[in-house]
């Protein structure tokens, strides 16, 4: 039987409360949650990707690890859209924690969610 390449489908982030972080990102993605559950909470996208939230709290989560060293990106057409959604997050309360700067891959900013996941905007790699 031959293997085929996988692709990754499913990004999940540990969170305190999965209902409130998913009102925190239902406003990011203007899109509500296909799924949402005292611990668990999962969006989906047309690309194929799913973006879940699953809480520390729940009766069967475990796990050794701490710390936030993953990013959620969103990687945007242009600088003006970098811009814009910087101007959008900040004026809806989104902490920034990195603003707006030149990084080696271009115009990028970093925002934090309600659990101090780091959430980057940025554009494409040329």
């Amino acid at each position: 039987m031959e293997l085929m390449m996988q692709h990754p489908n499913l990004l999940l982030f540990y969170v305190e409360d999965p209902l409130r972080s998913a009102q925190f990102y239902e406003q990011m993605f203007d899109s509500p949650p296909v799924a949402a559950f005292p611990t668990y909470v999962a969006f989906e996208f047309p690309n194929g990707l799913t973006f879940s939230l699953w809480s520390v709290k729940a009766k069967d989560f475990v796990s050794g690890g701490s710390g936030h060293r993953a990013e959620l990106a969103f990687m945007v057409p242009n600088e003006a859209a970098v811009r814009t959604l910087r101007e959008r997050w900040r004026n809806a309360g989104v902490q920034i924690e990195q603003d707006l700067h030149e990084a080696v891959f271009g115009l990028t900013f970093v925002a934090l969610d309600l659990d101090g996941h780091r959430i980057r905007v940025c554009t494409p790699d040329d």
